[in-house]
């Protein structure tokens, strides 16, 4: 179980801070698609942190497990609010990822508990 939970936490972290980064620059594609979910722009420095944090959270986790099932569901919860912000903004091209993404918050959380 530990290797599953490695890799969930790995993955979903270097995703998470090549998004940060994404917002934080005002990447194109980053800004295209919470155009369409309807996020302020103003938001986008304190999605970035909340993102850092997570994955700085998962990474420590490893090392200190129940740090990384509190950042694991922390990101679950931030990425119910993706779900529902790209629902409610009737944006299915965003649904995938961000589901993807809740999915495996979900996962190193389940697989940390586990492990």
């Amino acid at each position: 179980m530990f290797i599953g939970y490695l890799v969930a936490s790995v993955l979903l972290a270097l995703i998470l801070i090549g998004s940060a980064i994404g917002k934080l620059r005002r990447a194109d594609a980053v800004v295209q698609n919470l155009d369409r979910a309807a996020v302020p722009h103003g938001w986008y420095p304190w999605l970035a942190t909340a993102e850092l944090a997570g994955a700085l959270g998962l990474l420590a986790g490893l090392a200190y497990r129940p740090l990384g099932t509190a950042a694991a569901a922390g990101l679950t919860l931030y990425f119910i609010g993706a779900v529902a912000a790209h629902l409610k903004a009737g944006d299915r091209n965003g649904l995938g990822p961000a589901s993807f993404l809740l999915f495996l918050s979900i996962a190193a959380g389940v697989l940390s508990v586990l492990s």
